[in-house]
């Protein structure tokens, strides 16, 4: 098991990953393509982070709620003005709502179908991973990938089990247990079965395969930022095929 940061720290996470998001969108070129995300060029990841960033912001403003934010409640999401000063602008603006919330208030949250809480602290905790993934999609952009810090993959990792696939359904294939082993230390176990994926089961029975990698690279393989050449799969190859082609369907 590892440690989620404390509230405060996944607050700085975020600033510090939107910082590196802004720097190295700043060395791209605007319409250089991101290898992550094909459809896009630089210019539109910026956008799309800095609308994440304002759509999160209304969220968490708007305390409980049974349904998402509506657009007049958001605001205008279309950039304007000097792209990345919109951009820092939008982080000012979901760490504000984020500072001013009780972290243990409800919110919407789109993973109802997980059995992850639908918090103001998890929507913290999953904008850490939006932040870095799309900091490293940046970076690819520029040409200068970098691995994502160990601090915020190892809470990735297990935040994408339980809230990714945790909201995906029934697994399609038969039943299998993967563990994703990182070389820093730790190790997540993940069952999928026909009630969908469970992050964290009880440790009774051998995993059918192992994941084994940094953090940061086992995160960027379930984001399809790498390939399984930055990994190493021991037991049965075919398992990890059939979870990373359920990911890539959804």
């Amino acid at each position: 098991m590892t440690r989620t940061p404390a509230y405060p720290e996944l607050l700085d996470l975020i600033d510090e990953r939107a910082a590196a998001f802004r720097e190295a969108a700043a060395a791209a070129d605007p319409g250089a393509r991101v290898p992550g995300c094909p459809d896009w060029n630089a210019g539109d990841l910026i956008a799309h982070l800095g609308e994440v960033h304002r759509f999160w912001a209304a969220t968490v403003a708007a305390g409980p709620s049974g349904a998402p934010p509506s657009a007049e409640a958001i605001g205008d999401r279309t950039p304007h003005g000097e792209l990345l000063t919109w951009s820092a602008e939008s982080t000012r603006l979901l760490l504000g709502a984020l500072r001013a919330a009780d972290p243990d208030e409800a919110c919407w949250t789109w993973w109802g179908d997980s059995d992850a809480p639908m918090t103001v602290r998890a929507v913290a905790r999953h904008q850490v991973q939006e932040a870095a993934v799309h900091a490293y999609d940046a970076q690819d952009a520029a040409g200068r990938p970098e691995p994502i810090p160990a601090a915020v993959a190892v809470d990735a990792v297990p935040e994408f089990l339980q809230v990714s696939l945790g909201s995906l359904g029934a697994w399609p294939h038969r039943p299998a247990r993967i563990a994703l082993s990182a070389v820093e230390g730790p190790t997540w176990l993940l069952d999928l079965t026909l009630q969908g994926a469970t992050a964290d089961p009880a440790p009774s029975g051998d995993p059918v395969a192992t994941i084994r990698a940094s953090a940061s690279d086992l995160l960027l393989v379930l984001f399809k930022r790498v390939g399984l050449e930055a990994v190493t799969v021991t037991g049965d190859p075919s398992a990890v095929d059939e979870l990373l082609s359920w990911i890539d369907n959804e």
